[in-house]
């Protein structure tokens, strides 16, 4: 049975941190108070997702916002695929704030170590920053098309002052391509959004899973290409992911770490939840996204391997491990989707601690190009490991989570057989050997081999961002620890997600009217169509 209070806590991640943004604009002048709502907030946020990852364990838990009953309201939806996801993403969250805290001084001080340019204006950083909690935390409970598409808005928004922060040239720049791009993708999301609108009735996902096999192949196709599309350069698949090591590198070490480790990952849950919800049976689209899949993994690493500044190598290792979690879900097994659950999370705790990791290279070494660091092992041993750790979890070295994570999805490569499968089998183990090449180069040029450059030797790390960084590299460890458990918590996310009845089960509990055997047409009789908006 789930608890009497689950549905108390599902709205908690969206409104916990949208109410403390409010509270912290309105109190900017009070920095050491914006820091204190800030950190209450996400650890209380971080608490409720946590109930829900026990309660959604025995079947998602329905919410209709404003006790508009469904259709016709918008409802919120944990199941175990968005509660893992909301969990895993606010531990994360917590702990790069944690990490800026310890990062940010105020504007006009400078500090050993940093630049104005690194500096964090803390009075917007922190309303931001928890307006972009809120709108990942929408996007992973809601149970409906065009909610989604306005937790993408909260994300565009939130993401794009952060982007800019500082108001440095290159920032600027990397900021207004970003937007550029996002907001392409926008207007094709929304135009999906309207068509699937015009040929259903509905935007209601579950009324969506009932309603999309009724009407015609062709343009259930087109309307999945659409979304695909328009997902695919949220989640930086290749050839939409040009954009991404242009922009992230620019940004302050929190944000580049919060970007890394969760914008991409929204793009692919969403990928992931309409790919087993609403079009789960189109092998062609399969097989196209095993190419894109193999091209996202190749391109990506070897551009990482060309890379000689740090931040510029791991977003591009980004991109290259996006392809990972795109060939579990274009395997369309309950297998190959459960191995790509588990590599998302695994994902968001590894690459957001080698970001922050960077950022602490960065203010030791005071740079993050590799012609100009070196002998940062015998300078910052602690720093060594907290690199190396992550860094071979990465690469996928066993028995770490990474290991485990590729292991499901190459196993289950194989058992699926096809040539194309077999391809990207392959693929995914030359991406490896270079993920690992690629890391193992970073560490010999920036911890191992003397520096070119003399790096000054008193400069310390500063508690408040070394303790968060190891946290989150622990919490990476951890994973590795606790990977029979989260393995199974993902088989049967996986198993609940392809049936697709569990789901729409639960939010029409009462056998309500969900669009079965009602005519569904595209074309001058659309207007006569009956459904309400989700």
């Amino acid at each position: 049975m789930i608890p009497w209070d689950a549905e108390t806590l599902v709205p908690l991640p969206v409104m916990l941190p949208l109410f403390a943004a409010g509270l912290t604009l309105a109190l900017h002048r009070y920095a050491r108070v914006q820091r204190i709502i800030s950190v209450t907030a996400l650890a209380a946020a971080l608490a409720a997702s946590v109930g829900l990852l026990v309660a959604a364990d025995g079947g998602p838990i329905v919410v209709e916002v404003g006790s508009w009953a469904v259709p016709v309201g918008i409802d919120l939806v944990a199941d175990r695929i968005s509660a893992v996801m909301l969990t895993v993403s606010f531990v994360m969250l917590l702990c790069v704030l944690l990490y800026s805290l310890g990062q940010g001084v105020p504007e006009g001080e400078d500090e050993p170590g940093t630049t104005r340019g690194d500096m964090i204006p803390v009075a917007i950083f922190h309303p931001t920053f928890l307006i972009l909690a809120a709108g990942v935390a929408n996007a992973f409970l809601t149970g409906d098309l065009f909610n989604l598409y306005v937790g993408f808005e909260i994300l565009l928004a939130s993401s794009a002052v952060l982007l800019t922060l500082g108001g440095t040239a290159e920032r600027i720049r990397a900021g207004s391509v970003y937007i550029i791009v996002t907001l392409v993708s926008s207007l094709l999301f929304l135009t999906a959004i309207a068509l699937i609108y015009g040929a259903t009735g509905t935007v209601n996902m579950a009324q969506l899973a009932e309603r999309l096999p009724e009407i015609d192949p062709t343009v259930r196709t087109a309307l999945q290409l659409l979304l695909l599309l328009a997902f695919g350069i949220k989640a930086a698949i290749f050839p939409l992911s040009a954009w991404l090591p242009d922009s992230y590198p620019t940004a302050p070490a929190p944000v580049t770490a919060v970007f890394a480790g969760l914008l991409t990952k929204v793009g692919v849950y969403s990928i992931l939840r309409t790919q087993t919800l609403l079009f789960p049976d189109n092998p062609t689209v399969d097989q196209v996204l095993m190419v894109l899949a193999l091209l996202t993994m190749v391109i990506g690493i070897l551009g990482a391997v060309a890379q000689n500044d740090v931040k510029r190598l791991l977003s591009f290792t980004l991109v290259s491990h996006i392809g990972y979690m795109i060939f579990g879900i274009a395997l369309a097994t309950e297998a190959g989707t459960a191995a790509a659950i588990y590599y998302v999370v695994h994902h968001i705790s590894v690459q957001t601690a080698l970001f922050l990791v960077v950022g602490l290279v960065e203010w030791r070494g005071g740079s993050t190009s590799l012609d100009r660091l070196g002998g940062l092992a015998k300078l910052a041993p602690g720093l060594a490991v907290l690199f190396f750790v992550p860094a071979l979890n990465l690469a996928g070295i066993p028995p770490l989570s990474g290991f485990l994570g590729k292991v499901g999805l190459l196993t289950e490569g194989a058992s699926v057989g096809t040539g194309l499968a077999w391809v990207l089998v392959v693929g995914s183990v030359v991406t490896s050997l270079l993920t690992l090449y690629a890391v193992v180069k970073t560490w010999n040029k920036a911890f191992w081999q003397a520096p070119a450059e003399e790096i000054e030797s008193d400069v310390p790390l500063p508690r408040g961002m070394v303790l968060p960084t190891g946290a989150l590299v622990a919490f990476g460890l951890l994973l590795t620890v606790a990977a029979g458990p989260l393995y199974g918590y993902a088989e049967r996310a996986a198993t609940a997600s392809m049936d697709g009845h569990t789901y729409v089960d639960a939010v029409f509990p009462d056998g309500a009217d969900r669009g079965r055997g009602e005519s569904v047409v595209v074309g001058d009789d659309a207007d006569a169509q009956e459904g309400g908006h989700g």
